[in-house]
């Protein structure tokens, strides 16, 4: 009998191979099919190693950083990697620990990220600093970038020195996203550069590294690293859009979880900018903002806030702005061969516009 880990990495792997469209259908030709065992072998051996790197002998560190892990979770960087991998050798040694790295990368910054945006509910589970309290949670994700950081090292300088550029990044767009704008700034245009470092430069540099540690043609890494990019803005676009869905059961959380944390999501920012001139967008503004800050009271009004910000032009225009995006990270794969690595990353780009609906 299948254990509820099998269980949930079958459903993560169907899923995953319904995103990249490798279907029996589309996937008809010995040189398809050779791609989609590559790909499904591939995350077998990187979900093996991410339970032993995500494994301590310390009883408390062994839950906690298991927590999350075991809680799911898309793959979607080590997908991307074991991707642009197959430009080149494949599933090489290299490439998996890689994978394996990128994916803890992420694990990691989940932890600080609940505890910076005091979230109650992450990946359909209470979140770590709800359960064990922010130190933990802290310490946590400490633990989890250093097994990270350990198996970056043994991947040489040249992967050091993009973990670390990343992480660089990743620090700033967090820091950027709490201090929030510049009076001189634009706020949707420092919105958007703060997501293409906190989400666009981690899923950036996990498809770079497959490319890198593939020994795939030098002449690929700017597009696979352009697509990964712009590619993470729109899915953090597409999750301000869900963030507002009524549909609990299928996001873990309540609508405008991020917009009661105090996270300034785009559909939000273009109602900021649209009420200066419309008496009615800044009608809606002012319920939302009085739901925001009125606790408990004003649930029911914020609740009815949301459903009319989620039914709302600003909130289709994001949709439009996460589709142009994905177009543009699609657009800079033009000079990849037309093989199924390309055809699988379009796929992909398509399938997480198409999330939200």
């Amino acid at each position: 009998m299948r254990s509820q880990q099998e269980i949930q990495q079958l459903r993560r792997r169907h899923k995953l191979k319904s995103a990249l469209g490798l279907g029996e259908t589309l996937f008809a030709s010995a040189e398809d099919k050779r791609f989609a065992v590559a790909l499904e072998e591939g995350l077998e051996k990187v979900e093996s190693g991410l339970l032993a790197e995500v494994t301590f002998a310390d009883n408390l560190a062994d839950v906690t950083a298991r927590y999350l892990f075991d809680a799911g979770g898309k793959r979607i960087r080590p997908t991307l990697t074991l991707l642009t991998a197959q430009l080149g050798d494949g599933n090489t040694d290299d490439v998996i620990v890689a994978a394996q790295a990128m994916e803890i990368t992420h694990l990691a910054s989940l932890y600080h990220d609940d505890v910076m945006d005091d979230a109650e509910v992450r990946r359909g589970v209470p979140s770590v600093q709800s359960v064990w309290g922010n130190s933990v949670a802290i310490l946590t994700g400490d633990l989890l970038f250093a097994r990270a950081g350990r198996l970056i090292a043994s991947l040489g300088e040249r992967a050091v020195r993009l973990q670390a550029s990343t992480f660089e990044r990743l620090c700033l767009g967090q820091l950027h996203e709490t201090i929030g704008p510049n009076p001189e700034d634009d706020p949707i245009e420092h919105y958007l550069r703060v997501l293409a470092d906190k989400t666009g430069s981690l899923i950036s540099a996990a498809a770079e590294v497959g490319v890198i540690f593939s020994n795939a043609p030098t002449q690929y890494k700017e597009p696979v690293r352009e697509f990964g990019e712009k590619i993470g803005v729109a899915f953090q676009l597409i999750d301000d859009v869900i963030d507002l869905s009524s549909e609990v059961e299928h996001t873990g959380k309540t609508p405008g979880a991020d917009l009661r944390s105090g996270v300034a999501t785009l559909p939000l920012l273009y109602l900021r900018r649209q009420a200066v001139d419309d008496p009615e967008a800044a009608a809606l503004l002012e319920r939302i903002d009085r739901g925001v800050n009125g606790g408990p009271e004003a649930s029911d009004e914020f609740t009815d806030a949301v459903a009319e910000l989620r039914a709302h032009p600003v909130t289709r225009a994001t949709l439009d702005e996460a589709r142009r995006w994905a177009h543009e990270g699609v657009e800079a794969l033009s000079v990849l061969p037309d093989e199924p690595v390309r055809r699988a990353l379009t796929r992909f780009a398509d399938t997480l516009v198409e999330r939200s609906n």
